[in-house]
């Protein structure tokens, strides 16, 4: 056994306490701690042929039914991360663009080449 710990001591690797130290009753508090969810930030890719409302919403992270501020800014936010300027993709782009215009109420515009 290694010099420091007692026969009572757990170390414990989780994210939120690495390299601890804990001792008999802490323990038991540990394994019934509240799992922490996992929060997925963008949308996992693959588009389908035709865009809807579903999709639209999960490209920018939003409701399907969000107000228009929050289409906004979500478009801004995602736009930001993926606009063809900084080095982003213009497929994507226009896929973001095409969501929020869906999201907007005002449909396809046509105009995309993709």
């Amino acid at each position: 056994m290694p010099t420091g710990y007692s026969s009572g001591c757990w170390i414990v690797s989780c994210r939120c306490c690495i390299g601890k130290q804990i001792h008999g009753s802490s323990m038991a508090a540990f394994r019934t701690r509240a799992a922490m969810p996992r929060v997925r930030r963008f949308y996992p890719g693959g588009f389908q042929s035709e865009m809807n409302r579903r999709e639209a919403a999960l490209i920018l992270g939003v409701r399907e039914r969000a107000t228009m501020d929050k289409i906004k800014e979500a478009h801004k936010r995602v736009m930001v991360a993926n606009h063809p300027d900084a080095g982003g993709s213009h497929y994507v782009a226009s896929k973001i663009n095409e969501a929020k215009d869906i999201l907007m109420g005002k449909g396809k515009s046509g105009a995309s080449i993709f």
